[in-house]
């Protein structure tokens, strides 16, 4: 297997792998079984930190699956099958460990703590036998020959598999080096034949020394683990933007101008990558490009008509978005559109069309009272304004001889003397105030009501009729505001026997004195409700006209 450029971390345990190699070339001694512990120690320290840099990267996997299942989904799924190759081998090599330690010195030992071990801890530091006989055996089919395998199976996963980029030679042969497992070569010292990986890792080594190259070993494999993650997190972006749709965009900030304003929007691709600078090419037209179908049949190409000119937006630094202002000089429709161009991470190039139309008209305010075409005192004058455009909320206005107060997109006008009032309208434009219109309407008071007994101001009623009445109302006739007046005091008057006979009331009740005057009187005869008095919303007193019956 090819070996590439080493990584510092690989570099660190093939430093490690040369002292452990030295070490065990010695005579074993207490001071070297010691040694053993120390370089376990941080081999240990160093597969943790490895294993919480994948945990990081898996995470950042779902985090962006969530935003985009689609797109991410798939090599999360990829990088999720990784990590539980990668442990499986792992937790293989911790078993094997914690075997060894169990054959050396029984369940009880000191060193084990759960899935742990405490190298310093081992008594058995210097046993060779256990090792050999757990991971070699008498034919060299045991543990280190199933590890082999699993390795190997492993690294051609990954290899093969999992990094496939045709840029990614350098990833691949870092992996293969993580996860060599070639016998060494015949040298003069050794003077071995037939040696396999297995006899160089596990052949007559010390428990302390087979346990820290163990350790190595599960180093090397969750460093593969973390090349090959990264690099797929790498693919998630690889060739395209980072999101999954481009799509041109037009925000105005308005479809409808008004003469002597500007028209104005901002033009983009909607998401775009603010360190991408794209060209945006436009036009007054209705048909803004030229489109025709690829060669696949399915998806179309856009391009710049050529008996049309173009002009080239500024593009914002930063934002990527380009501004389109143009004057709103004549009333009508106005069609305007174009191309997008963007060059992607991977070189494509990607063109996206658009095109959108705006109206310019004249400046028109209204405002509409919703009750009267006049306003009138002492009542409540809703009132609607709008102006073409413009929305309610830059909207507002100002009202001479008059209060006024907003109610949602409506207003209450409460004028506050007869005349004249004008309503003056103010539209909030481009964050400036500015005056729309006026409009004169003339203030009135509120016409006097009609005095009404059983619903009549007068003529024929029966004597039994007029009786049952409770008394005198005020009704508005042909009023569309909705006005209470309140009878205050009224006289019933009759001529009985040649004399005129009157009582007042100070309501507007009936009083018994009234009603024994009616009931006196024959059929024929006449009955006067005169001297009127009522009292509207504006608390002045109106005298009303006089109720005339005949008795029938």
């Amino acid at each position: 297997m090819a070996h590439g450029k080493e990584t510092p971390r690989q570099k660190m345990i093939g430093m490690m792998y040369l002292v452990l190699m030295a070490l065990l070339a010695l005579n074993v001694s207490k001071e070297v079984l010691d040694a053993f512990t120390v370089l376990d120690s941080g081999l240990i320290s160093t597969l943790q930190n490895l294993g919480t840099t994948n945990e990081k990267v898996i995470a950042d996997f779902s985090s962006q699956a969530e935003i985009n299942p689609k797109k991410v989904g798939p090599w999360r799924d990829k990088a999720l099958e990784v990590q539980k190759k990668s442990k499986e081998i792992v937790e293989f090599i911790q078993d094997k460990k914690i075997e060894m330690i169990i054959e050396a010195e029984g369940e009880e030992s000191e060193a084990l703590s759960g899935k742990d071990i405490d190298l310093e801890l081992i008594n058995s530091k210097d046993n060779t036998e256990v090792p050999a006989y757990i991971m070699i055996g008498d034919n060299n089919d045991r543990a280190a020959h199933d590890l082999r395998v699993m390795i190997e199976e492993y690294r051609d996963y990954l290899v093969n598999d999992i990094v496939t980029a045709a840029n990614s030679d350098a990833i691949r042969q870092s992996i293969a080096t993580s996860l060599n497992t070639d016998a060494k070569k015949d040298d003069e010292l050794s003077h071995l034949e037939g040696n396999t990986w297995e006899s160089d890792h596990f052949l007559d080594s010390p428990l302390a020394g087979v346990l820290t190259i163990l350790s190595g070993i599960q180093i090397n494999v969750k460093n593969a683990e973390s090349e090959a993650l990264k690099y797929l997190y790498r693919q998630i972006d690889a060739g395209s933007f980072k999101f999954n749709q481009l799509n041109a965009t037009v925000i105005p900030n308005s479809n409808y101008v008004i003469r002597g304003n500007e028209y104005k929007a901002q033009v983009f691709l909607a998401a775009s990558d603010t360190t991408a600078f794209p060209i945006i090419y436009v036009t007054e037209n209705s048909h803004p490009y030229d489109s025709t179908l690829a060669d696949d049949g399915n998806t179309w190409e856009y391009e710049k008509r050529k008996d049309l000119k173009y002009e080239t937006l500024t593009v914002e630094k930063g934002s990527g978005k380009g501004i389109y202002t143009v004057p709103g000089s004549s009333t009508g429709t106005r069609y305007w559109g174009g191309i997008i161009e963007l060059t992607g991470p991977d070189g494509t190039r990607i063109v996206k069309p658009f095109k959108r139309s705006y109206l310019v008209a004249e400046g028109s305010v209204t405002v509409a009272p919703t009750k009267m075409n006049v306003f009138y005192l002492g009542v409540d004058n809703p009132v609607d304004v709008s102006v073409a455009g413009v929305q309610p909320d830059k909207i507002d206005i100002s009202v001479t001889n008059a209060r006024h107060v907003k109610r949602k997109d409506s207003y209450i006008i409460r004028p506050i003397r007869p005349g004249n009032a004008y309503v003056v309208v103010y539209a909030n434009i481009d964050g400036k105030r500015r005056e729309m219109g006026r409009r004169e309407f003339r203030v009135k008071t509120v016409p006097s009501p009609v005095a009404m007994v059983n619903n009549q101001n007068g003529g024929a009623i029966t004597k039994s009729v007029l009786l049952a009445q409770l008394g005198v109302f005020a009704e508005m006739e042909n009023f569309d505001f909705d006005l209470k007046f309140t009878i205050t005091e009224f006289t019933v008057s009759a001529t009985i026997q040649g004399f005129t006979r009157e009582f007042t009331s100070k309501s507007n009740r009936f009083t018994e004195e009234q009603k024994n005057l009616i009931g006196n009187l024959n059929r024929g005869q006449n009955v006067y409700i005169q001297d009127i008095k009522a009292v509207g919303p504006d608390g002045a007193t109106r005298r009303l006209s006089t109720i005339n019956f005949k008795l029938n």
